[in-house]
């Protein structure tokens, strides 16, 4: 009868060992401030590098920066060669078990630059067109303001997987382009 009564109290005990196991997790999760990010899809396709890096504010909150790379600068079909994006970051989320997750709004501001094809101009004699002048490659630089939607899963190990959608005006207009594209599948982890 004894040994009988000894395999349902252990099996209790080692259940309630796991779920203190799984709360401790949580609380780690929540303690974690710092967060590092890689695009993916940009960096496969295009060989473009983007790294972010984010503060976890509080578990409604966070701020942060990212740092873009164009090593594939012979494509014209990214605009940027580079930039620098701080951001700030609202998160809507459903449950309260920790925080900066879940469906967020971004305001950010870009600081980017690169290098575009100019036109050369027209030769002139005597108010007539008689060739044109070939085309040169000029550096930009503008900056853009802009907003960004996304959604963000994060498991209690801290391993981050983000998707994110948005884009910005250009405010100095010295690009060809009057608005900039952010966003990227992007995968991380918080520490």
């Amino acid at each position: 009868m004894k040994k009988l009564l000894v395999l349902p109290i252990l099996t209790l005990l080692i259940s309630l060992n796991a779920f203190a196991q799984d709360q401790e997790e949580i609380v780690n999760a929540i303690d974690k401030k710092h967060e590092v990010r890689l695009g993916t899809v940009k960096l496969l396709v295009g060989g473009i590098f983007e790294g972010v890096y984010e503060y976890v504010q509080d578990s409604n909150r966070g701020f942060g920066a990212a740092l873009l790379f164009n090593f594939n600068t012979d494509d014209d079909d990214y605009q940027e060669a580079y930039s620098i994006t701080p951001y700030y970051r609202m998160y809507f989320q459903t449950k309260e078990d920790y925080g900066a997750k879940g469906f967020f709004v971004e305001g950010f501001t870009s600081f980017f630059g690169g290098k575009q094809l100019v036109d050369g101009g027209f030769i002139l004699e005597e108010d007539t067109i008689v060739g044109t002048l070939p085309s040169k490659e000029e550096n930009y630089f503008d900056i853009s303001v802009g907003l960004a939607l996304g959604k963000k899963w994060i498991n209690s190990t801290g391993f981050v997987f983000e998707i994110k959608f948005g884009g910005g005006r250009n405010l100095l207009n010295t690009s060809e382009f009057e608005a900039v594209f952010k966003g990227d599948l992007y995968i991380g982890y918080r520490f």
